[in-house]
């Protein structure tokens, strides 16, 4: 029973102790099929980190840009801290996302392609640093979501048949 166990993947343990999950975007994995994904730094002021650690933040409307061979972050929504007074910040400003030259050639290149767009998948603290998983995705229609959701179902009631036998 114990090797059973020690056989689990990555992703059904918990995450990486040095990482505290902030915020994600479900939504963004319902309305987009994910094609790739990569792990970017973010550039903060000292009272949008407050406001992160308190976690008060939304990435529901917030989509990636790029801008002068640069990667923005447009539409996310850091509330105000509540104990800085005169040097809060702008809740929805645009924020830069920290990237190697060679990885928004790669990455975030492939956004400018028909049909693809950057997507705030999930935001966290690793290592005492705020980092965001984007996403690169293709918008799906009405019928690939009730497509998805149909096979969704059908392996849950199939796992569900095998573990009753």
């Amino acid at each position: 029973m114990a090797a059973n166990k020690s056989k689990k993947s990555k992703s059904a343990t918990v995450e990486d102790k040095n990482q505290k999950r902030i915020a994600e975007n479900r939504r963004a994995r319902r309305n987009y099929e994910i094609i790739d994904t990569l792990e970017c730094g973010i550039a903060l002021q000292g009272s949008e980190v407050k406001s992160l650690r308190a976690g008060k933040v939304s990435l529901d409307e917030a989509y990636g840009r790029i801008l002068n061979k640069e990667v923005w972050l447009i539409g996310c929504d850091i509330a105000e801290y509540s104990h800085a007074n005169v040097m809060n910040h702008e809740p929805r400003r645009p924020r830069k996302l920290l990237l190697h030259r060679r990885e928004i050639h790669k990455f975030a290149s492939k956004a400018t392609e028909r049909g693809l767009t950057l997507v705030p998948l999930k935001m966290y603290f690793k290592s005492g640093k705020a980092k965001i998983l984007m996403g690169v995705g293709r918008g799906r229609k009405l019928f690939d979501k009730r497509e998805k959701l149909k096979k969704e179902t059908l392996k849950r009631d199939m796992e569900r048949a095998v573990r009753r036998r």
